[in-house]
Protein backbone atom coordinates (compact mmCIF):
# COMPACT_ATOMS: atom_id res chain seq x y z
CA UNK A 1 0.00 0.00 0.00
CA UNK A 2 1.39 3.39 -0.99
CA UNK A 3 1.91 6.07 1.63
CA UNK A 4 -0.83 8.19 0.02
CA UNK A 5 -3.40 5.41 0.27
CA UNK A 6 -2.27 4.57 3.79
CA UNK A 7 -2.56 8.19 4.90
CA UNK A 8 -6.02 8.53 3.32
CA UNK A 9 -7.14 5.25 4.91
CA UNK A 10 -5.89 6.28 8.38
CA UNK A 11 -7.52 9.71 8.07
CA UNK A 12 -10.82 8.14 6.95
CA UNK A 13 -10.63 5.60 9.78
CA UNK A 14 -10.23 8.37 12.36
CA UNK A 15 -13.19 10.28 10.93
CA UNK A 16 -15.25 7.06 10.82
CA UNK A 17 -14.51 6.43 14.50
CA UNK A 18 -15.50 10.01 15.40
CA UNK A 19 -18.73 9.80 13.39
CA UNK A 20 -19.59 6.35 14.77
CA UNK A 21 -18.97 7.40 18.38
CA UNK A 22 -20.99 10.61 17.87
CA UNK A 23 -23.92 8.78 16.21
CA UNK A 24 -24.02 6.03 18.85
CA UNK A 25 -23.82 8.62 21.63
CA UNK A 26 -26.72 10.62 20.13
CA UNK A 27 -28.79 7.45 19.69
CA UNK A 28 -28.18 6.26 23.26
CA UNK A 29 -28.85 9.71 24.77
CA UNK A 30 -32.11 10.09 22.84
CA UNK A 31 -33.14 6.52 23.71
CA UNK A 32 -32.59 7.26 27.40
CA UNK A 33 -34.48 10.54 27.09
CA UNK A 34 -37.41 8.79 25.35
CA UNK A 35 -37.54 6.14 28.04
CA UNK A 36 -37.41 8.66 30.90
CA UNK A 37 -39.97 10.95 29.27
CA UNK A 38 -42.40 8.09 28.57
CA UNK A 39 -42.10 6.76 32.13
CA UNK A 40 -43.03 10.27 33.28
CA UNK A 41 -46.07 10.35 31.00
CA UNK A 42 -47.26 6.90 32.10
CA UNK A 43 -46.79 7.83 35.75
CA UNK A 44 -48.74 11.08 35.23
CA UNK A 45 -51.62 9.14 33.63
CA UNK A 46 -51.60 6.67 36.50
CA UNK A 47 -51.66 9.38 39.18
CA UNK A 48 -54.59 11.16 37.53
CA UNK A 49 -56.47 7.88 37.36
CA UNK A 50 -55.63 7.23 41.05
CA UNK A 51 -57.00 10.62 42.07
CA UNK A 52 -60.34 10.01 40.29
CA UNK A 53 -60.67 6.57 41.78
CA UNK A 54 -59.93 7.88 45.26
CA UNK A 55 -62.48 10.73 44.95
CA UNK A 56 -65.20 8.39 43.74
CA UNK A 57 -64.62 5.31 45.84
CA UNK A 58 -67.98 3.76 44.90
CA UNK A 59 -67.64 2.54 41.32
CA UNK A 60 -71.42 2.36 41.00
CA UNK A 61 -71.88 6.12 41.25
CA UNK A 62 -73.50 7.61 38.16
CA UNK A 63 -70.81 10.22 37.65
CA UNK A 64 -67.93 7.72 37.66
CA UNK A 65 -68.03 6.65 33.97
CA UNK A 66 -68.14 10.27 32.83
CA UNK A 67 -65.18 11.20 34.99
CA UNK A 68 -63.18 8.19 33.87
CA UNK A 69 -63.84 8.98 30.21
CA UNK A 70 -62.19 12.33 30.84
CA UNK A 71 -59.10 10.56 32.18
CA UNK A 72 -58.76 7.96 29.44
CA UNK A 73 -57.72 10.28 26.63
CA UNK A 74 -55.55 7.75 24.75
CA UNK A 75 -52.48 10.01 25.08
CA UNK A 76 -50.50 6.79 25.56
CA UNK A 77 -50.86 3.99 23.01
CA UNK A 78 -52.41 0.78 24.38
CA UNK A 79 -52.61 2.33 27.84
CA UNK A 80 -53.51 0.10 30.84
CA UNK A 81 -54.44 1.62 34.22
CA UNK A 82 -55.17 -0.29 37.41
CA UNK A 83 -55.79 0.89 40.99
CA UNK A 84 -55.69 -1.67 43.82
CA UNK A 85 -56.37 -1.38 47.51
CA UNK A 86 -53.85 -2.29 50.20
CA UNK A 87 -54.84 -5.96 50.02
CA UNK A 88 -54.35 -6.15 46.26
CA UNK A 89 -58.01 -6.04 45.30
CA UNK A 90 -58.78 -4.21 42.06
CA UNK A 91 -60.71 -1.00 42.73
CA UNK A 92 -60.85 0.14 39.14
CA UNK A 93 -59.22 -0.44 35.77
CA UNK A 94 -59.04 0.83 32.26
CA UNK A 95 -59.95 -0.57 29.82
CA UNK A 96 -62.76 -2.58 31.33
CA UNK A 97 -61.74 -5.71 29.38
CA UNK A 98 -58.37 -5.78 31.16
CA UNK A 99 -57.79 -8.92 33.24
CA UNK A 100 -54.67 -8.10 35.30
CA UNK A 101 -53.01 -10.34 37.85
CA UNK A 102 -50.40 -9.23 40.34
CA UNK A 103 -48.78 -11.51 42.89
CA UNK A 104 -48.16 -10.46 46.46
CA UNK A 105 -44.36 -10.42 46.07
CA UNK A 106 -44.62 -7.68 43.44
CA UNK A 107 -47.00 -5.66 45.62
CA UNK A 108 -44.65 -5.99 48.60
CA UNK A 109 -41.73 -4.72 46.50
CA UNK A 110 -43.85 -1.79 45.24
CA UNK A 111 -44.88 -0.95 48.79
CA UNK A 112 -41.30 -1.14 49.96
CA UNK A 113 -39.81 1.05 47.20
CA UNK A 114 -42.87 3.34 46.89
CA UNK A 115 -42.23 3.47 43.13
CA UNK A 116 -41.16 0.76 40.71
CA UNK A 117 -40.35 1.03 37.01
CA UNK A 118 -39.89 -1.94 34.70
CA UNK A 119 -40.32 -2.94 31.07
CA UNK A 120 -41.74 -6.13 29.54
CA UNK A 121 -41.79 -6.59 25.75
CA UNK A 122 -41.24 -2.83 25.25
CA UNK A 123 -44.29 -2.06 27.44
CA UNK A 124 -43.14 0.37 30.11
CA UNK A 125 -44.81 0.09 33.50
CA UNK A 126 -44.84 2.43 36.50
CA UNK A 127 -46.14 1.07 39.81
CA UNK A 128 -46.71 3.55 42.68
CA UNK A 129 -47.84 3.01 46.28
CA UNK A 130 -49.56 5.99 47.92
CA UNK A 131 -48.83 5.96 51.63
CA UNK A 132 -51.81 8.21 52.41
CA UNK A 133 -54.52 6.48 50.42
CA UNK A 134 -52.94 3.00 50.79
CA UNK A 135 -53.68 2.45 47.09
CA UNK A 136 -51.50 0.75 44.48
CA UNK A 137 -51.49 2.40 41.07
CA UNK A 138 -50.08 0.44 38.12
CA UNK A 139 -49.92 2.18 34.74
CA UNK A 140 -48.35 0.83 31.55
CA UNK A 141 -48.23 1.62 27.86
CA UNK A 142 -46.37 1.28 24.60
CA UNK A 143 -44.47 4.36 23.33
CA UNK A 144 -45.44 3.98 19.68
CA UNK A 145 -44.54 7.56 18.76
CA UNK A 146 -41.25 7.44 20.66
CA UNK A 147 -40.13 4.20 19.03
CA UNK A 148 -41.02 5.59 15.59
CA UNK A 149 -38.93 8.68 16.28
CA UNK A 150 -36.08 6.48 17.56
CA UNK A 151 -36.22 4.40 14.38
CA UNK A 152 -36.22 7.55 12.23
CA UNK A 153 -33.25 8.86 14.21
CA UNK A 154 -31.40 5.59 13.64
CA UNK A 155 -31.97 5.87 9.88
CA UNK A 156 -30.96 9.55 9.87
CA UNK A 157 -27.75 8.86 11.82
CA UNK A 158 -26.86 5.96 9.53
CA UNK A 159 -27.37 8.12 6.43
CA UNK A 160 -25.37 10.94 8.01
CA UNK A 161 -22.57 8.44 8.74
CA UNK A 162 -22.54 7.19 5.14
CA UNK A 163 -22.69 10.73 3.73
CA UNK A 164 -19.95 11.86 6.11
CA UNK A 165 -17.72 8.96 5.12
CA UNK A 166 -18.30 9.73 1.45
CA UNK A 167 -17.31 13.37 1.97
CA UNK A 168 -14.33 12.27 4.07
CA UNK A 169 -13.10 9.95 1.33
CA UNK A 170 -13.46 12.74 -1.23
CA UNK A 171 -11.75 15.36 0.93
CA UNK A 172 -8.99 12.96 2.04
CA UNK A 173 -8.22 12.13 -1.61
CA UNK A 174 -8.05 15.82 -2.47
CA UNK A 175 -6.05 16.60 0.67
CA UNK A 176 -3.58 13.78 0.02
CA UNK A 177 -3.11 14.90 -3.58
CA UNK A 178 -2.39 18.45 -2.47
CA UNK A 179 -0.35 17.45 0.58
CA UNK A 180 1.91 15.04 -1.32
CA UNK A 181 2.30 17.29 -4.35
CA UNK A 182 5.58 18.84 -3.08
CA UNK A 183 6.87 15.36 -2.19
CA UNK A 184 6.10 14.12 -5.71
CA UNK A 185 7.91 17.15 -7.12
CA UNK A 186 10.82 16.39 -4.79
CA UNK A 187 10.83 12.76 -5.91
CA UNK A 188 10.84 13.77 -9.58
CA UNK A 189 13.79 16.09 -9.02
CA UNK A 190 15.70 13.40 -7.11
CA UNK A 191 15.11 10.86 -9.91
CA UNK A 192 16.66 13.29 -12.37
CA UNK A 193 19.88 13.52 -10.30
CA UNK A 194 22.78 11.61 -11.86
CA UNK A 195 26.58 11.68 -11.78
CA UNK A 196 26.44 14.19 -14.63
CA UNK A 197 24.44 16.81 -12.70
CA UNK A 198 25.66 16.49 -9.11
CA UNK A 199 25.90 20.28 -8.96
CA UNK A 200 22.12 20.66 -9.39
CA UNK A 201 20.15 21.35 -6.22
CA UNK A 202 16.50 20.92 -5.22
CA UNK A 203 14.30 24.00 -5.28
CA UNK A 204 13.47 25.27 -1.77
CA UNK A 205 10.21 27.21 -1.34
CA UNK A 206 8.56 28.86 1.66
CA UNK A 207 5.17 27.13 1.37
CA UNK A 208 6.07 23.80 3.00
CA UNK A 209 8.59 24.18 5.88
CA UNK A 210 8.79 20.43 6.59
CA UNK A 211 9.41 19.60 2.92
CA UNK A 212 11.95 22.41 2.80
CA UNK A 213 13.89 20.76 5.62
CA UNK A 214 14.10 17.56 3.54
CA UNK A 215 15.19 19.57 0.50
CA UNK A 216 17.82 21.47 2.50
CA UNK A 217 19.14 18.22 4.02
CA UNK A 218 19.21 16.60 0.57
CA UNK A 219 21.07 19.59 -0.89
CA UNK A 220 23.58 19.41 1.97
CA UNK A 221 24.05 15.68 1.32
CA UNK A 222 24.54 16.36 -2.41
CA UNK A 223 27.10 19.02 -1.52
CA UNK A 224 29.05 16.45 0.49
CA UNK A 225 28.73 13.85 -2.27
CA UNK A 226 29.83 16.38 -4.86
CA UNK A 227 32.91 17.18 -2.79
CA UNK A 228 33.59 13.46 -2.36
CA UNK A 229 33.35 12.89 -6.13
CA UNK A 230 35.61 15.90 -6.76
CA UNK A 231 38.02 14.54 -4.18
CA UNK A 232 38.06 11.11 -5.82
CA UNK A 233 38.50 12.67 -9.25
CA UNK A 234 41.37 14.79 -7.96
CA UNK A 235 42.87 11.76 -6.22
CA UNK A 236 42.83 9.72 -9.44
CA UNK A 237 44.31 12.61 -11.41
CA UNK A 238 47.13 13.15 -8.90
CA UNK A 239 47.84 9.43 -8.62
CA UNK A 240 47.94 9.12 -12.40
CA UNK A 241 50.26 12.11 -12.64
CA UNK A 242 52.60 10.80 -9.93
CA UNK A 243 52.79 7.41 -11.66
CA UNK A 244 53.06 8.80 -15.18
CA UNK A 245 56.03 11.08 -14.44
CA UNK A 246 58.52 8.37 -13.37
CA UNK A 247 57.23 6.03 -16.08
CA UNK A 248 57.81 8.72 -18.72
CA UNK A 249 61.32 9.36 -17.37
CA UNK A 250 62.13 5.65 -17.34
CA UNK A 251 60.83 5.27 -20.91
CA UNK A 252 62.85 8.26 -22.08
CA UNK A 253 66.03 6.91 -20.47
CA UNK A 254 65.46 3.47 -21.96
CA UNK A 255 64.89 4.88 -25.49
CA UNK A 256 68.01 7.00 -25.13
CA UNK A 257 70.04 3.98 -24.11
CA UNK A 258 68.74 2.00 -27.10
CA UNK A 259 69.49 4.74 -29.63
CA UNK A 260 73.10 5.37 -28.64
CA UNK A 261 76.10 3.45 -27.63
CA UNK A 262 76.80 3.67 -23.90
CA UNK A 263 79.91 3.10 -21.93
CA UNK A 264 79.96 0.96 -18.86
CA UNK A 265 79.93 4.10 -16.69
CA UNK A 266 76.93 5.55 -18.56
CA UNK A 267 75.14 2.23 -18.23
CA UNK A 268 75.84 2.20 -14.50
CA UNK A 269 74.45 5.72 -14.09
CA UNK A 270 71.36 4.79 -16.13
CA UNK A 271 70.68 1.78 -13.96
CA UNK A 272 71.08 3.86 -10.80
CA UNK A 273 68.62 6.43 -12.17
CA UNK A 274 66.14 3.73 -13.17
CA UNK A 275 66.46 2.17 -9.73
CA UNK A 276 65.66 5.51 -8.06
CA UNK A 277 62.60 5.96 -10.26
CA UNK A 278 61.47 2.40 -9.58
CA UNK A 279 61.95 2.88 -5.85
CA UNK A 280 59.89 6.05 -6.05
CA UNK A 281 57.11 4.16 -7.80
CA UNK A 282 57.28 1.41 -5.17
CA UNK A 283 57.06 4.00 -2.38
CA UNK A 284 54.11 5.68 -4.07
CA UNK A 285 52.33 2.37 -4.62
CA UNK A 286 52.90 1.37 -1.00
CA UNK A 287 51.54 4.71 0.19
CA UNK A 288 48.45 4.34 -2.00
CA UNK A 289 47.89 0.81 -0.70
CA UNK A 290 48.27 2.02 2.89
CA UNK A 291 45.82 4.85 2.32
CA UNK A 292 43.34 2.47 0.68
CA UNK A 293 43.77 0.02 3.57
CA UNK A 294 43.25 2.68 6.22
CA UNK A 295 40.10 3.91 4.49
CA UNK A 296 38.53 0.59 5.58
CA UNK A 297 40.09 0.80 9.05
CA UNK A 298 37.66 1.12 11.94
CA UNK A 299 37.82 1.32 15.69
CA UNK A 300 38.49 -2.09 17.26
CA UNK A 301 37.12 -2.76 20.75
CA UNK A 302 39.75 -5.42 21.37
CA UNK A 303 42.66 -3.01 20.86
CA UNK A 304 44.92 -2.97 23.92
CA UNK A 305 45.95 -0.02 26.06
CA UNK A 306 49.12 1.64 24.77
CA UNK A 307 51.21 4.51 26.10
CA UNK A 308 51.36 7.52 23.82
CA UNK A 309 54.63 8.78 25.35
CA UNK A 310 56.32 5.46 24.57
CA UNK A 311 55.01 5.58 20.98
CA UNK A 312 56.43 9.12 20.64
CA UNK A 313 59.84 8.03 21.97
CA UNK A 314 59.95 5.03 19.61
CA UNK A 315 58.94 7.19 16.63
CA UNK A 316 61.64 9.75 17.52
CA UNK A 317 64.28 7.01 17.69
CA UNK A 318 63.35 5.71 14.23
CA UNK A 319 63.43 9.23 12.72
CA UNK A 320 66.88 9.87 14.28
CA UNK A 321 68.16 6.64 12.74
CA UNK A 322 66.89 7.86 9.33
CA UNK A 323 68.27 11.39 9.86
CA UNK A 324 71.26 11.38 12.25
CA UNK A 325 71.48 15.17 12.23
CA UNK A 326 67.90 15.60 13.48
CA UNK A 327 67.51 17.40 16.83
CA UNK A 328 64.36 16.09 18.51
CA UNK A 329 63.37 17.37 21.97
CA UNK A 330 60.59 15.62 23.89
CA UNK A 331 58.96 17.15 26.95
CA UNK A 332 55.81 17.38 29.08
CA UNK A 333 53.78 20.52 29.55
CA UNK A 334 53.10 19.32 33.10
CA UNK A 335 54.54 16.33 34.90
CA UNK A 336 51.81 13.65 34.84
CA UNK A 337 50.36 12.63 38.21
CA UNK A 338 50.10 8.98 37.13
CA UNK A 339 51.75 6.71 34.58
CA UNK A 340 48.25 5.82 33.32
CA UNK A 341 47.54 9.41 32.22
CA UNK A 342 48.99 8.75 28.75
CA UNK A 343 47.22 5.45 28.11
CA UNK A 344 44.93 5.23 25.08
CA UNK A 345 43.11 2.38 23.32
CA UNK A 346 44.79 1.66 19.99
CA UNK A 347 47.18 -0.16 17.72
CA UNK A 348 50.77 0.53 18.76
CA UNK A 349 52.38 0.11 15.31
CA UNK A 350 49.83 2.45 13.72
CA UNK A 351 50.32 5.02 16.46
CA UNK A 352 54.09 4.91 15.98
CA UNK A 353 53.53 5.41 12.23
CA UNK A 354 51.48 8.56 13.00
CA UNK A 355 54.27 10.16 15.01
CA UNK A 356 56.99 9.05 12.57
CA UNK A 357 55.15 10.89 9.77
CA UNK A 358 54.63 14.04 11.86
CA UNK A 359 58.17 14.17 13.28
CA UNK A 360 59.73 13.36 9.90
CA UNK A 361 57.74 16.14 8.17
CA UNK A 362 58.65 18.59 10.94
CA UNK A 363 62.34 17.73 10.49
CA UNK A 364 62.27 17.98 6.67
CA UNK A 365 60.68 21.44 6.67
CA UNK A 366 62.45 22.88 9.73
CA UNK A 367 64.92 25.64 8.99
CA UNK A 368 67.19 24.53 11.89
CA UNK A 369 66.45 20.76 11.71
CA UNK A 370 65.02 20.96 15.24
CA UNK A 371 61.73 19.34 16.26
CA UNK A 372 59.99 19.97 19.60
CA UNK A 373 57.46 17.44 20.86
CA UNK A 374 55.30 18.48 23.81
CA UNK A 375 52.83 16.14 25.57
CA UNK A 376 49.95 16.99 27.88
CA UNK A 377 46.65 15.63 29.25
CA UNK A 378 43.52 17.76 29.45
CA UNK A 379 39.74 17.20 29.64
CA UNK A 380 40.06 13.42 29.33
CA UNK A 381 42.31 13.64 26.26
CA UNK A 382 45.99 13.09 25.51
CA UNK A 383 47.48 15.91 23.41
CA UNK A 384 50.79 15.70 21.54
CA UNK A 385 52.19 18.83 19.86
CA UNK A 386 54.84 18.53 17.14
CA UNK A 387 56.49 21.90 16.37
CA UNK A 388 59.26 23.22 14.13
CA UNK A 389 60.66 26.56 13.00
CA UNK A 390 60.15 27.46 9.36
CA UNK A 391 57.76 29.08 6.85
CA UNK A 392 54.16 28.67 8.01
CA UNK A 393 51.23 27.54 5.88
CA UNK A 394 48.68 30.02 4.57
CA UNK A 395 45.02 29.61 5.50
CA UNK A 396 44.30 28.03 2.10
CA UNK A 397 47.23 25.60 2.48
CA UNK A 398 46.23 24.72 6.06
CA UNK A 399 42.71 23.86 4.87
CA UNK A 400 44.06 21.46 2.20
CA UNK A 401 47.10 20.03 3.96
CA UNK A 402 45.26 16.79 4.94
CA UNK A 403 44.18 16.06 1.37
CA UNK A 404 46.05 13.33 -0.54
CA UNK A 405 48.78 14.51 -2.95
CA UNK A 406 48.58 18.08 -1.67
CA UNK A 407 51.96 19.72 -1.04
CA UNK A 408 52.37 23.26 0.24
CA UNK A 409 54.74 25.92 -1.05
CA UNK A 410 57.27 25.18 1.70
CA UNK A 411 57.50 21.55 0.47
CA UNK A 412 58.06 22.69 -3.11
CA UNK A 413 60.56 25.38 -2.09
CA UNK A 414 62.48 22.92 0.11
CA UNK A 415 62.73 20.58 -2.91
CA UNK A 416 61.97 17.56 -0.70
CA UNK A 417 60.82 14.28 -2.16
CA UNK A 418 57.35 13.09 -1.32
CA UNK A 419 53.86 12.52 -2.62
CA UNK A 420 51.69 14.48 -0.18
CA UNK A 421 50.15 11.31 1.31
CA UNK A 422 51.71 11.26 4.78
CA UNK A 423 49.28 13.59 6.53
CA UNK A 424 46.31 11.89 4.81
CA UNK A 425 47.46 8.58 6.28
CA UNK A 426 47.93 10.22 9.70
CA UNK A 427 44.47 11.75 9.58
CA UNK A 428 42.83 8.42 8.63
CA UNK A 429 44.63 6.43 11.36
CA UNK A 430 43.66 8.97 14.02
CA UNK A 431 40.04 8.99 12.81
CA UNK A 432 39.94 5.21 13.34
CA UNK A 433 41.24 5.79 16.90
CA UNK A 434 38.52 8.42 17.60
CA UNK A 435 41.22 11.07 17.56
CA UNK A 436 42.13 14.03 15.35
CA UNK A 437 45.05 16.11 14.10
CA UNK A 438 44.99 19.88 13.62
CA UNK A 439 47.40 22.53 12.38
CA UNK A 440 48.06 26.06 13.60
CA UNK A 441 50.87 28.62 13.61
CA UNK A 442 51.48 30.05 17.12
CA UNK A 443 53.97 32.56 15.66
CA UNK A 444 54.98 33.75 12.14
CA UNK A 445 57.87 31.25 12.03
CA UNK A 446 56.43 28.29 13.99
CA UNK A 447 54.38 25.38 12.67
CA UNK A 448 52.44 23.18 15.10
CA UNK A 449 50.56 19.94 14.49
CA UNK A 450 48.44 18.78 17.46
CA UNK A 451 47.30 15.17 17.89
CA UNK A 452 44.37 14.62 20.27
CA UNK A 453 43.36 11.15 21.50
CA UNK A 454 40.81 10.08 24.16
CA UNK A 455 42.34 8.71 27.34
CA UNK A 456 41.78 5.05 28.26
CA UNK A 457 39.94 5.56 31.53
CA UNK A 458 39.52 2.76 34.05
Amino acid sequence: MSIKLRFAFIFSAFVAIVLAVSSISIFILYSNFRETEFYSRVKSEGLIFHDYVYRFKDPKQATMPKMLSGVYTNTVFDEKLVVLDSLGNILNKLPESLQPHYDQLLLKEIKKKRELKYEIDKYQTVAVYNNQTKFFTIASGYDLSGYRKLKNLEIILFLVFLFGMGLTALFSYFFVQQGFKPLLTLNRQIKQTTVLNLKDRLIVTDNFPEINQIAVSYNAMMERLSKAFDFQKSFVQHASHELRTPLAIMLSQTESAINKKMTESDMQNLLISLKEDQQGMIDLTNSLLLLSQYEQLGYQKDWPKIRVDEAVVEASSQVMRMFPNAKIHIGFKEIPESDESFFVIGNESLMIAVFINLIKNAYLYASDKRVDVMMDTTNGNVAVQVMNNGPVLSEEEAAKVMQPFYRGKNALNANTKGFGLGLSIVNRILFAHHGMVSYDAPSPQTNRFTVTLPQALG
